[in-house]
């Protein structure tokens, strides 16, 4: 049933559902922009029978994320490298996939991504399709990072995972494959506030090879739920409050804690940034506050606002076409960045 609803969300050949949809938004003066394909989406999202993710154990929820992958977001395509890799971690192995375009290269910088999920729902599974595009359109290795979820493994777990993971790949061990030169740090909602706290840590301690650019997505930088983006978009943009709320008291994080509020921590010498937001995201006004102090910090920052579409983006672009844009936007502007960053060096 699932993929019947989205083949039929997915069919914009100008069916009268479509052009009233068309109409109706373009009419309204009340409601935020909202492209015409994120609108489909969520008309359709919103329709569907059934519990909610945040309605059932984390198991169930996983499973259906997984499952959504195969009807929602694009095919993962031709790589000429997709291998699973093990990082020594402080409780045990910690899986990892390495995603890159070419079979034989040089010493150079690679993308260490943390995926998204709430630090619940996520994984490599759910996020292959993304990593293997950057791979692509980025043309350097990017390897996802399985860290621990939450709830069996609550916060910090998940933190402590990713900087371990990252300093690991940062050391070049023989069992990566690839001499590391430096590192981009990226990952998107749960994973972007990931990118930032391993960012920090890696600041403050640094690793064998130093962070050359961050890439923070939609990120969580606050347990503070007061913003207008929040109460705005709590209710029919994909994550609800209602999800937020299950994700939190899943993953327990502790209030004060630089691993779960980097916002209200020192950002001075941090790597120049590129920090994504969405317009019709409740985590934007705290994404655009991140922004801002790193600017006060004197980080060299570039803010990217995908207009008209909704936080995890990224991981349906077959559901929301237009996402492959604001994807290739993303690393083209990463690419000038890091371009910048290296001449300097």
């Amino acid at each position: 049933m699932l993929e019947k609803l989205c083949a039929d969300m997915l069919d914009l050949s100008g069916q009268a559902p479509y052009q009233r949809l068309r109409m109706y938004i373009e009419m309204s003066d009340t409601l935020p922009y909202v492209r015409l394909d994120v609108a489909l989406f969520l008309q359709f999202l919103n329709a569907v029978p059934g519990p909610k993710f945040w309605e059932v154990p984390a198991d169930d929820a996983r499973a259906m994320t997984a499952a959504m992958r195969d009807v929602a977001d694009a095919p993962v395509g031709e790589l000429a490298v997709i291998r699973d890799i093990s990082i020594p971690g402080p409780a045990g192995s910690i899986p990892a996939r390495v995603y890159d375009k070419r079979e034989n290269r040089g010493a150079g910088p690679v993308m260490v991504f943390y995926h998204g999920g709430g630090f619940v729902i996520g994984s490599l599974y759910t996020y292959e399709p993304y990593c293997a595009e950057v791979a692509r359109l980025l043309d350097l290795p990017v390897i996802s990072i399985d860290y621990r979820l939450s709830p069996e493994h609550t916060f910090p777990a998940p933190a402590e995972d990713c900087e371990a993971a990252t300093r690991w790949i940062a050391s070049s061990p023989a069992e990566l494959g690839l001499e590391v030169t430096g590192l981009i740090t990226s990952g998107d909602s749960a994973g972007g506030n990931l990118t930032i706290v391993t960012t920090m840590a890696l600041r403050d301690n640094p690793a064998a090879v130093p962070v050359l650019v961050q890439h923070p997505i939609y990120p969580v930088v606050t347990l503070d739920a007061d913003w207008p983006s929040m109460r705005e978009f709590a209710t029919g943009y994909l994550l609800t409050d209602e999800a937020m709320a299950y994700f939190g008291e899943g993953h327990a994080a502790t209030p004060g804690d630089y691993r779960a509020e980097p916002l209200n921590f020192d950002q001075t010498g941090m790597p120049p940034s590129l920090v994504t937001t969405a317009s019709l995201d409740p985590l934007r006004d705290q994404g655009i506050a991140y922004v801002e102090k790193l600017k006060r910090a004197g980080v060299r920052v570039e803010h990217l606002s995908a207009e008209g579409t909704i936080h995890g983006h990224i991981t349906i672009r077959q559901a929301i076409p237009s996402t492959q844009q604001d994807v290739e936007g993303y690393v083209s502007a990463l690419k000038s960045i890091l371009a910048e960053v290296m001449a300097d060096a």
